[in-house]
């Protein structure tokens, strides 16, 4: 089984010119990077977090310039992706760092996973942008735990960053994210000192997988016609 864990991005040869043409191609047009020039999703969490749709080139020297040391990247490490591809290789130019952290959007986390989840935060360079594709499943679960976990928000507060908002969709498969952070909120009323207690003797993946049902045409725009992630 692959681990889904943060592992900071290895140095690597810069991209030559015809690599950087496929890469920034792949981006534009498999990717979808085209409407992510129009819309990039980026919202402040506070003074030293931003989350946002995945950035291009323009986008990280915007992050750059803004003061920002680390790129959490919640799409991880994809080596044959000319989105990953570029925005490596921006990262190495820019100076900034990059840490990959693979967060499924439509499934349960692992325990270990969920672990890190919780952990990460302590373990990067602020001020940090946090992505993944469209900037609304990924990016809002993570940015519910950063406020919750690491600044000690209620979880009230915390949950509106999974939102209609910034392009969530609960009643699609992604809403399995909110089915795993409610049931955390109902089973300890939202003590965050609780969570990985909660996460070893209580949560259980496979069971919550079976238990949570998400709307078919929901899903259907989400995954068909929004193409997400």
């Amino acid at each position: 089984m692959v681990r889904d864990l943060p592992t900071t991005a290895l140095p690597a040869p810069p991209l030559d010119a015809a690599k950087r043409r496929w890469a920034e191609r792949n981006m534009s047009l498999v990717d979808h990077g085209c409407l992510r020039l129009v819309y990039s999703n980026r919202h402040p969490l506070d003074g030293q977090m931003w989350r946002s749709a995945q950035p291009g080139r323009r986008a990280l020297a915007w992050a750059k310039r803004n003061g920002i040391r680390t790129i959490l990247n919640l799409r991880g490490e994809r080596l044959n992706c000319g989105t990953y591809l570029t925005e490596r290789d921006a990262c190495q130019e820019l100076g900034l760092r990059l840490v990959n952290f693979p967060i499924r959007s439509r499934g349960m986390p692992e325990k270990e996973t969920a672990h890190a989840m919780a952990s990460v935060f302590e373990h990067l360079e602020y001020p940090v942008l946090m992505h993944c594709k469209s900037g609304a499943d990924r990016a809002g679960l993570m940015a519910t735990l950063y406020l919750h976990l690491h600044k000690g928000e209620p979880m009230e507060v915390a949950m509106r960053q999974l939102s209609l908002r910034f392009g969530h969709v609960r009643y699609a498969r992604t809403g399995m994210l909110d089915f795993f952070l409610e049931r955390y909120w109902r089973d300890t009323g939202g003590d965050r000192t609780q969570f990985l207690r909660w996460v070893d003797e209580v949560y259980d993946p496979a069971v919550f997988t079976r238990e949570f049902h998400a709307s078919g045409f929901a899903s259907f725009l989400v995954d068909r016609i929004l193409h997400r992630e």
